[in-house]
């Protein structure tokens, strides 16, 4: 059963207590699939207008799965199956279709884990944002992207979302959510990814609406600093069983000098695909220049970058919201191409696009982006997803995929079992640890990652960080790891670099870079 916490402090507006304020309440509400797997624990919650309410709990406790119950949005195959809920005078998970529409477009706005994925790449933002706006005037328009922190005078509004950072696309959905103006606001991880700075700015903004706008916010996060600044209630929510142990904390191994043409992987089924070790000097980039826009409305993303991931090392890439990180590992992954400069893998020139590089080029360099829907086909289930790369890289028998994919599994704290389950059906913790599973399945040399713990509690962001460490250890996989959490950084890594408007300000050993000023 989840517990609900009562918290305010000295900075927040008094709490209401009047009924009438309720505006939704849930009691004993329990949601399960067809066969029984339960996706929420029965909770008990009330939300308030005016209030922020934080949904707290480890991966996989329901903490998605009640915010899309709240919106009417559950699962494929997924039902309440105990407890009441009622959501402005409504029931969403049963509500007709033009009911539920109605709710959704004018009275309770939703804003996913996930929200690039949601916004149309060939619209402009300006465009994105009138769409769903009651008043489509500029004015409105350009002040809700004031609202939300996001500059209007440098360009971003005649942007594509592809042309801005994944901080600044979190809150171009967030003036899109506003535009309704609703009077209840579901967040998913509204701070994952971002920089603490930013992070304490989306807290205050959160306040300002809630208290301002009147609004019921609900966020499920795994950001105790964003809890502790702007919320009033905080439910935690438990797994409805024990998920598998998770280790403790340690000091990464030391990465070996040099590849052995013949080493082993771990026994049993948490076993890696078979890697293929091969000497050799890395992934490197220099003077990588990109640039958005056309011409007059050019933006410099990243300017002159030099980058090395060498064979066995560990090096992470800091910097604030938009500085130019994640563009950096789509140029390394050949996902998006240089404007200037070159790659070269281990020494020898690289195809700037993935497709132009040759099948082994593409299986030893792989990416973790941070949206895991963006590497997993919702159609297609878990065990799919990771049957393709076994066999298209690693040459597996059909016979064979079945134990490797369980094992792959079983490697990112995830039960076998899931292999049959469906991207929609998993919380956005799980199905950011399957794409790291998938990434794996093919023994990559260089394991480019993108926020990879960004949705993750802080238990499983270890496990998974334990994980690369001992691949890392075992195999000489070079990792390049992006985050804003510099206490992992400075756990896991050898080397940093640090970004700043697109360029490279710094790098250096760890130690070094980010030691306490």
């Amino acid at each position: 059963m989840s517990e609900a916490v009562h918290r305010t402090g000295p900075s927040r507006a008094a709490p209401r207590a009047a009924a009438a304020d309720v505006l939704i309440t849930a009691c004993g509400l329990e949601v399960a699939l067809a066969d029984g797997t339960v996706l929420l624990p029965p909770t008990s919650v009330r939300v308030h207008a005016g209030q922020v309410t934080a949904l707290t709990g480890s991966s996989g406790s329901g903490k998605t799965t009640l915010l899309r119950a709240l919106v009417g949005h559950l699962p494929p195959g997924a039902t309440v199956t105990a407890g009441t809920l009622d959501v402005l005078g409504h029931h969403p998970p049963t509500l007709a279709p033009d009911r539920l529409r109605q709710l959704r477009r004018s009275r309770v706005a939703y804003v996913g884990q996930d929200p690039g994925s949601a916004l149309n790449p060939r619209m402009t933002i300006r465009r994105l944002v009138a769409e769903t706006a009651r008043d489509r005037s500029d004015a409105t328009v350009l002040g809700l992207l004031r609202e939300c922190r996001l500059p209007v005078d440098d360009g971003l509004p005649d942007r594509r979302p592809t042309a801005v950072s994944g901080g600044q696309q979190r809150r171009v959905a967030l003036a899109r959510a506003l535009a309704r103006t609703p009077e209840v606001l579901l967040l998913d991880e509204p701070t994952a990814g971002l920089d603490p700075a930013l992070r304490d700015e989306i807290a205050e903004l959160l306040r300002d609406l809630a208290a301002g706008r009147g609004l019921a916010i609900v966020m499920a996060t795994h950001d105790p600093e964003l809890v502790g600044a702007c919320a009033d209630h905080t439910v935690r929510l438990t797994a409805s069983r024990p998920s598998a142990a998770v280790p403790a904390p340690r000091t990464p191994a030391p990465a070996p000098s040099g590849r052995s043409g013949d080493t082993a992987g771990p026994a049993g089924p948490a076993a890696p695909a078979a890697v293929r070790v091969t000497a050799g000097q890395g992934l490197t980039a220099r003077a990588v220049g990109v640039a958005f826009g056309r011409l007059g409305g050019r933006r410099q993303v990243l300017d002159a970058v030099d980058f090395t991931a060498s064979p066995g090392s560990a090096t992470g890439i800091v910097g604030p919201s938009g500085s130019g990180k994640t563009t950096l590992l789509r140029v390394l992954a050949g996902l998006h191409p240089a404007g200037t400069g070159s790659l070269h893998l281990d020494g020898r020139p690289l195809p700037s696009l993935a497709r132009k590089r040759t099948r082994e080029d593409q299986r030893r360099i792989q990416l973790v982006p941070q949206n895991p829907l963006a590497a997993l086909n919702p159609t297609r289930t878990v065990g799919a997803a990771l049957a393709r790369p076994l066999r298209l890289h690693a040459g597996l028998s059909r016979a064979a995929v079945p134990g490797r994919v369980a094992g792959l599994l079983h490697q990112v704290d995830l039960p076998a079992e899931f292999a049959d389950r469906y991207p929609a059906e998993l919380s956005g913790g799980q199905r950011q640890r399957v794409s790291i599973a998938r990434a794996l399945a093919v023994g990559p040399d260089i394991l480019l990652c993108d926020e990879i713990t960004s949705a993750l509690d802080p238990d499983t962001a270890t496990a998974v960080m334990e994980l690369l460490a001992r691949l890392r250890a075992e195999h000489g996989m070079g990792i390049a790891l992006v985050s804003h959490e510099l206490h992992l950084v400075s756990a896991y890594t050898d080397t940093v670099h640090v970004l700043e408007a697109g360029r490279l300000v710094r790098h250096g050993p760890t130690s070094a870079v980010l030691a306490p000023a």
